[in-house]
């Protein structure tokens, strides 16, 4: 039997991805030790998704509440499984922003950068043949993407239709002589790992670079999860404080179903060392304004908004990434969640 390995098995992604492969008829292997909870706070586990995925698949899913940095059962699990594992799925990682990783950036840089180092290093081992999916961040990019020509509109800040990057940031845009934040900096450090170990060792890896990823399964904060959190706010009476950018800073949205298919289109026919952005692209972005009042229309309540000052250290003004690698590489994968269908399925799924 076909095994895939997935890390972060229990959060949004992994669980997606443990789904889709358990169907597909592979056994799969999910590592996950909930360590959501000391990042974001409680109301961030995934404890509750990793009972539904054993109830759910059964034979098809075995899980391993193993920290990625515990060599001695990362080693056990590779050599378990050993040739009969096609593909690694790696979706585990320390997402959060600057204030955690600014006071932790040891801890951070081991999870993020050495745990892929040594994924990488079991993948050549003992399986060397599967495809490895490493799920990176826009955060490469660092702040670079804040030197556009960006205008402000009523709702969004924007760009001039006539710019290179006005469907998306592409690749091609520079990684260096940025202000990364220690989150960014471990990333980046993973993602050229990724890209070096299939050109020096002919694996099939491949990086895709995404910006905000939702669904309704997601244990979203405020840190982390931009649309549940805020069509949480408005759905339970929660205060909202935006700061920086007037609440104009604009990222793209992928549904992690799309995510999902196209991590399946990369598993079954990997292209090694290429490096994608991929999300909702223009057509699936919006500013926090415009997040905020597409959630209370659907609500059908008014937010209670503030705005602070200043913005997080590093952080993006604007952020809509290019899908036209991707899909020249896999032309039948497009998005198909827009913004609001998204809001709705978060709301009729947790408040509804």
């Amino acid at each position: 039997m076909s095994v895939a390995i997935v890390t972060g098995s229990a959060g949004l992604i992994g669980a997606r991805c443990s789904r889709q492969f358990a169907r597909s008829g592979r056994l799969v292997v999910g590592i996950d030790n909930d360590m959501r909870g000391e990042f974001f706070g409680s109301e961030s586990s995934i404890a509750g998704e990793r009972i539904r995925l054993e109830s759910d698949l059964v034979d098809r899913y075995e899980h391993h509440d193993v920290d990625i940095r515990d060599d001695d059962e990362m080693d056990a699990i590779f050599a378990r499984h050993g040739s009969e594992i096609d593909v690694i799925v790696h979706a585990a990682a320390q997402p959060g922003h600057a204030k955690w990783t600014m006071r932790n950036p040891i801890e951070d840089f081991d999870i993020n950068a050495r745990a892929t180092l040594t994924l990488l290093e079991r993948a050549r081992r003992f399986c060397p043949d599967a495809a490895f999916v490493f799920l990176s961040t826009s955060k490469v990019y660092g702040d670079r993407p804040n030197e556009l020509p960006l205008f402000e509109t009523e709702t969004r800040l924007e760009l001039p239709t006539e710019h290179e990057y006005f469907d998306g940031i592409t690749e091609s845009m520079s990684i260096d002589q940025s202000l990364h934040t220690s989150m960014g900096m471990s990333k980046v450090s993973a993602d050229v790992m990724v890209q070096e170990y299939a050109r020096a060792h002919r694996m099939n890896c491949v990086v895709v670079r995404n910006c905000v990823i939702a669904g309704s399964a997601q244990a979203a904060s405020k840190s982390h999860g931009m649309l549940g959190y805020i069509t949480k706010c408005v759905a339970e009476g929660i205060p909202y404080v935006a700061y920086g950018n007037g609440g104009k800073q604009v990222r793209d949205v992928l549904h992690v179903d799309d995510l999902a298919r196209a991590i399946e289109f990369i598993a079954e026919s990997p292209v090694p060392a290429a490096v994608y952005n991929l999300g909702g692209g223009r057509a699936s972005s919006c500013s926090l304004l415009e997040a905020i009042g597409t959630a209370e229309e659907i609500v059908g309540k008014t937010m209670d908004l503030s705005f602070g000052e200043g913005g997080r250290t590093g952080d993006h003004r604007w952020y809509i990434g290019s899908n036209a690698a991707f899909v020249h590489d896999y032309p039948s994968w497009q998005p198909r969640f827009g913004i609001a269908e998204m809001v709705n399925e978060i709301h009729e799924a947790r408040f509804g």
